[in-house]
């Protein structure tokens, strides 16, 4: 089996994925560029995480032709390879549905930087206009207001959060997630303070050293 360490890579992160509650049931996917930056092995459509086996993750090249694999890649194949090309530093991808994130992609608010996790994320957390899920529409989106940041919200749908490696983009999931239930329920109590640009580049300068453990 071709890129096994990479197949394996998303298995294990589907399935920790899931047990975040970031997804449900088979919501979401994951993609992750091999180690020689040929090619991208992604997670399959309509797999179970839980029950899901490297050998069940696709292999496909930047312009989406799969090279192994005998199931369907995900629906969201262009979104992943559009971030690709968008930006050479982002090597994982991971799109999922988790519930505040999915809430204020809803309401198409955008999460401001009012507390000191936005580092893991950038300036801002934008909002992507909203497409048909699957389509080079929402690709092209995604990969246009994801901007300089690690994750974007998807109008009326989920998230997505990039990294150097799964586990760097799952760290990002994660923090995007609690910035929008911080965000979402300070809104409901008032309007919540932000940042100023400046503490957020020294906050991000700061958790350089720790994003680079993820790796």
């Amino acid at each position: 089996m071709i890129y096994q360490a990479e197949r394996e890579a998303v298995v294990f992160y589907g399935r920790k994925m899931l047990q975040l509650g970031l997804t449900k049931g088979t919501g979401g996917n994951l993609s992750l560029l091999t180690d020689d930056g040929e090619h991208v092995a992604i997670t399959p459509s309509a797999v179970p995480y839980d029950s899901m086996e490297p050998d069940d993750v696709l292999i496909v090249s930047k312009n989406g032709q799969v090279i192994d694999g005998s199931c369907k890649p995900s629906t969201e194949t262009s979104l992943h390879l559009a971030l690709y090309k968008a930006r050479e530093d982002i090597r994982a991808v991971v799109h999922t549905h988790s519930l505040y994130c999915s809430v204020l992609a809803c309401l198409g608010w955008e999460i401001p930087p009012i507390h000191y996790y936005m580092a893991f994320c950038g300036e801002k957390v934008p909002v992507a206009p909203y497409a048909t899920f699957g389509t080079e529409e929402l690709a092209l989106n995604v990969a246009t207001s994801i901007g300089t940041s690690n994750a974007v919200l998807l109008a009326n749908h989920g998230m997505v959060a990039v990294g150097t490696s799964l586990k760097e983009a799952l760290t990002v999931a994660e923090a995007a997630e609690l910035l929008a239930e911080i965000y979402y329920k300070a809104r409901c109590a008032g309007t919540p303070m932000q940042l100023e640009k400046e503490e957020i580049k020294k906050l991000r300068e700061a958790f350089k050293t720790y994003c680079e453990g993820q790796r």
